[in-house]
């Protein structure tokens, strides 16, 4: 028996160092379609079994390669309870933990003591510092690949708890523009959160796509 004897097997989606141009895209069916494609393919790749920890960091660092703009013009708007909403919010969780350290270590400091097992569940030391939130912002998108996908989004979850809870505490303690500022700012990372967390709830019941 030779190769030729059996069909082409189809080959696995690979990424280029880009993303489809889905600017302008008259249709919404087509790009909502064109979305979950897109993030179905990630995490298959990400989630092979002969993927190894090259491909995880090449698919860490996709927002780097190909900008986070253009994640966004094509996952955000997939919204909560989806694939390609769910990994648009680990990429944009990790993308703000990297440019904002100082603020985010300032925040979660802020926090832990008030959200101590959201804080326990989130696994950063104490006290961290912005080398501490990128290390963990980066573990978490690299155990959605190469580990548990639910696991690591009840961690981001955990982690976006503990920093509204620090922003309460910073809105308490800050003027009446900034307190108005961080406790809106709050509620959004409280809303992340339970939307990890359903996203989480879904993925172990094969219902996120």
């Amino acid at each position: 028996m030779t190769a030729d004897d059996h069909p082409a097997r189809p080959r696995r989606p690979m990424l280029s160092g880009g993303l489809p141009d889905v600017l302008g895209d008259p249709d919404p069916a087509d790009r909502i379609a064109l979305a979950h494609a897109t993030a179905a393919a990630v995490l298959s790749v990400g989630r092979a079994d002969d993927a190894g920890a090259a491909t995880t960091q090449r698919l860490v660092h996709l927002a780097d390669r190909i900008g986070l703009d253009e994640l966004a013009e094509l996952w955000r708007e997939s919204g909560p309870g989806t694939l390609p909403g769910t990994l648009w919010s680990l990429y944009l969780l990790r993308s703000w933990v990297h440019r904002n350290g100082e603020e985010v270590s300032r925040l979660f400091t802020a926090g832990h003591h008030h959200a101590e097992v959201s804080s326990a569940v989130a696994g950063l030391p104490q006290p961290p510092g912005p080398k501490e939130v990128a290390d963990l912002g980066d573990t978490i998108l690299s155990r959605a690949f190469d580990g548990d996908f639910a696991i690591a989004l009840e961690r981001a979850a955990a982690f976006c708890r503990v920093i509204a809870t620090g922003r309460a505490h910073v809105a308490d303690d800050g003027s009446d523009d900034e307190g108005d500022r961080q406790t809106r700012l709050a509620r959004g990372n409280l809303r992340m959160a339970e939307e990890l967390e359903q996203a989480a709830h879904l993925w172990r019941r094969n219902e996120l796509h």
